[in-house]
């Protein structure tokens, strides 16, 4: 059954983040989302790909063996930047920096009920984190 498109974007299918030792990468986003991996391939023990459902929504989240990374891509984090909602900005920014992450951006006001800041985690992808009344409201 098709269902009736109403437009080419339907929603975000999956994030991918890269690192050079997905067991390491395995241990930090445990921690910051509180759960394991529904999916890990080859096998738990060598991991090349792991892949969880988090946020309100189950978003797909994979870490994918930086071997795999497209040759064309650029060296060090930059392009596009994913932010996942938070309901206390300032909270969040500072658990991320004390779990190892870098700061990218500090907490910005972007405008009335939009702030954003983002870090670099330790395996050099750019994680966004904003409170967006929006967001809020959609729920």
């Amino acid at each position: 059954m098709q269902m009736e498109s109403k437009g080419m974007l339907r929603g975000m299918a999956n994030v991918s983040y890269w690192a050079a030792d997905v067991k390491e990468a395995r241990k930090w986003y445990n921690e910051l989302f509180g759960m394991e991996p529904y999916f890990q391939m080859p096998d738990a023990e060598n991991p090349a790909y792991i892949e969880y459902r988090a946020g309100d929504s189950q978003q797909e989240v994979g870490i994918i063996n930086k071997n795999y990374q497209p040759k064309t891509a650029a060296a060090g984090p930059g392009g596009v930047i994913l932010y996942w909602h938070v309901d206390d900005i300032e909270k969040a920014f500072e658990r991320l920096l004390s779990m190892g992450a870098t700061e990218y951006e500090p907490v910005t006001k972007r405008g009335e009920g939009f702030v954003t800041a983002s870090v670099i985690d330790p395996f050099g992808n750019v994680l966004g984190v904003m409170y967006n009344r929006h967001y809020l409201e959609m729920l």
